[in-house]
């Protein structure tokens, strides 16, 4: 029943073909993705990574084609000699839809048990059945297509750094726990017993030591694991772009990146501005709620709290009210409303208010309490025109760096936009966000922790700070985020070069020298030998490709994802293994405690 392939070889793939190929004769090999029966006509749609072609199969001049294409079922793993022509009927809904090939020897090169879903665009099975079966899943045109773009942008990145003067340089996956920040995956040793690796968080350690080596511009396109929860944007092991420079100033880092993203962007064909814009964090809560705003709309919120002053105690709210205009908003419905209110309580709001502004004037609930004048005015200060809804939130309590009230409003300012139609979906605005906090406070411990990496320097101005504990929410660092439609790409920074500021900072996060040691003593003995002021920054390169692959979900351009429960269902990871393997390594599992019985 089936062919070998022999000798025979591909001229090109099925989705190239097109009218100027007329007349030639070819080869293609594919999967088959339709089959249409007519009698003395069997027509097959013939797949590729390239897209489809028609194959014709006519029985009265070629009877051996026709038998074979007879035996045929959809995923059947074909090989077809014909001649292209020109079709009587274009399909316009496909791009070889000129041209058909009339097929002269077809090769059976294997069956196929049938797919337990449609290799369609439009399919209808579970991402669970998809990500089962993930070898049928990237058959489907449209997850090929964001495969195929996430390597031209990995492509133009390569090629855009080269030829700015850095040198791709591989780290090490099997390295020394530092747990800071999330969970590593641990490796255990087979010929160090009782001793573990560990998978990288991020090369961040060994791309500061190349730095210490004179290797100046290094980057990598690299793997990195976090044993973390997940969500949709999130995965347990991700790719980044890591890159750092020696002897920069920021403003070096941000060219360099500008450039690489204009380059990935042309990928698309979309033009972006350089110099990207650049905004204060503090200023990006303010303004936006958030310190990764969506800029491609204005709407920017407006503190109102002065004129709810008189009435703070009916409201029992604490901290700022803040405003957002919604611009023609004034005819929404009370259940648009409540739905607005639901999302806001739902994210932490206190109180929501609304204010419409008709040719009649404001009107509100808030009339009896505020009065008349005061909504005018509040109206009138935050440029509400008429046909305008004002939406007021207040938040139950302030929250350390940041304001509860504007993080809430920045969240429904992104659910107004999106109902008001405001997001242009082909405009792509980056914004470098700086001046982030060096520390915050932690509830749970009760003292200041790193906002950032141990390893983040600190402006100048505020190293004085670090050994006053009452002035360490104050500290900036010289950290900065990449922030592109309200998604951030990556972070970096300036790092601390100097051993003695790395000791100073390490103590105030309550590292006592035998801690960092035994944590970071190889770095920490690097920085002793004539470490140059340097920095960088990593970015997403799963974020990067969803994005302009337009998919909300990392999991749809990463060829084998995990699921939210950090498993492939596909490769049935993680599995249990062998007892002797296990021996091998010296380990004994735990069994795993029951939860025991209420007042037990």
């Amino acid at each position: 029943m089936f062919d070998s392939l022999g000798e025979l070889k591909r001229t090109g793939y099925c989705g190239d073909l097109r009218v100027a190929d007329a007349g030639r004769n070819v080869i293609l090999m594919g999967w088959v993705h339709r089959r249409r029966d007519l009698g003395n006509l069997i027509f097959l749609d013939l797949r590729d990574r390239a897209g489809l072609c028609q194959v014709v199969c006519n029985r009265d001049k070629y009877p051996e084609a026709h038998a074979k294409a007879d035996e045929v079922r959809p995923e059947y793993v074909v090989a077809v000699e014909g001649r292209v022509n020109r079709r009587e009927k274009p399909n316009p809904e496909i791009a070889t839809g000129d041209v058909e090939v009339l097929a002269t020897r077809l090769y059976i090169l294997n069956n196929a048990k049938t797919p337990p879903f449609q290799i369609e665009d439009d399919t209808t099975a579970s991402e669970e059945t998809r990500l089962r079966y993930r070898y049928l899943d990237l058959r489907r045109r449209k997850p090929h297509k964001n495969i195929a773009l996430r390597h031209r942008i990995v492509f133009e990145i390569r090629k855009a750094l080269d030829e700015l003067g850095f040198y791709e340089i591989e780290t090490p996956m099997l390295t020394r726990s530092t747990p800071e920040g999330a969970r590593d995956y641990l490796v255990p040793s087979r010929v160090h017993n009782g001793q573990f690796y560990a998978l990288p968080q991020s090369p961040q350690i060994f791309k500061q030591i190349l730095m210490i080596s004179g290797m100046d511009r290094y980057f990598q396109i690299v793997r990195c694991f976090r044993d973390e929860d997940l969500r949709a944007d999130r995965q347990p092991e991700f790719t980044q772009l890591d890159l750092e420079m020696a002897f920069p100033r920021q403003q070096d880092i941000f060219e360099v990146i500008e450039r690489v993203m204009e380059r990935v962007m042309g990928v698309i064909g979309a033009n972006v501005r350089r110099p990207f814009r650049h905004m204060l964090y503090k200023d990006a809560l303010r303004r936006y709620g958030s310190d990764k705003p969506d800029l491609r709309f204005g709407m920017e919120l407006q503190d109102v709290t002065k004129f709810f002053e008189s009435a703070r105690a009916t409201f029992g709210v604490e901290g700022n009210v803040y405003a957002l205009v919604a611009q023609g908003a004034a005819a929404w419905s009370r259940k648009q409303l409540d739905d607005l209110g639901e999302l806001a309580k739902g994210l932490g709001a206190k109180a929501i208010y609304t204010i419409k502004v008709t040719p009649e004037g404001v009107s509100s609930s808030l009339e009896k309490t505020l009065g008349k004048d005061a909504l005018t005015q509040l109206a009138k200060g935050v440029g509400a025109k008429r046909n305008d809804l004002i939406v007021a939130i207040a938040a139950k309590e302030q929250i350390a760096h940041g304001d509860a009230a504007a993080m809430v409003a920045g969240q429904v300012r992104l659910r107004l936009a999106e109902q008001l139609g405001l997001v242009n979906k082909d405009r792509w605005e980056f914004a470098w966000i700086t001046g982030f906090p060096l520390f915050e406070w932690s509830e749970t411990d009760k003292r200041w922790v790193s906002a950032q990496h141990p390893f983040t320097g600190i402006i100048e101005e505020d190293l004085d700070k670090l050994e006053d504990e009452a002035k360490r929410g104050e500290i900036r660092s010289k950290g900065y985020d990449l922030v592109l439609n309200g998604v951030e790409l990556g972070s970096g920074s300036i790092r601390i070069h100097r051993q003695d500021i790395q000791a100073r900072l390490f103590k105030a996060l309550g590292l006592s020298d035998e801690t960092a040691r035994r944590r970071f003593g190889f770095f920490l003995d690097a920085l002793t030998y004539g470490t140059p002021p340097h920095g960088g920054i990593a970015l997403g390169i799963d974020r990067i490709a969803a994005l302009l692959a337009g998919e909300k979900s990392l999991r749809e351009v990463i060829a084998f994802p995990k699921t939210t429960a950090a498993q492939d269902l596909m490769a049935e990871s993680p599995s249990e293994v062998e007892e002797e393997q296990l021996d091998q390594l010296g380990i004994a599992l735990k069994p795993k405690e029951k939860p025991t019985a209420s007042g037990a």
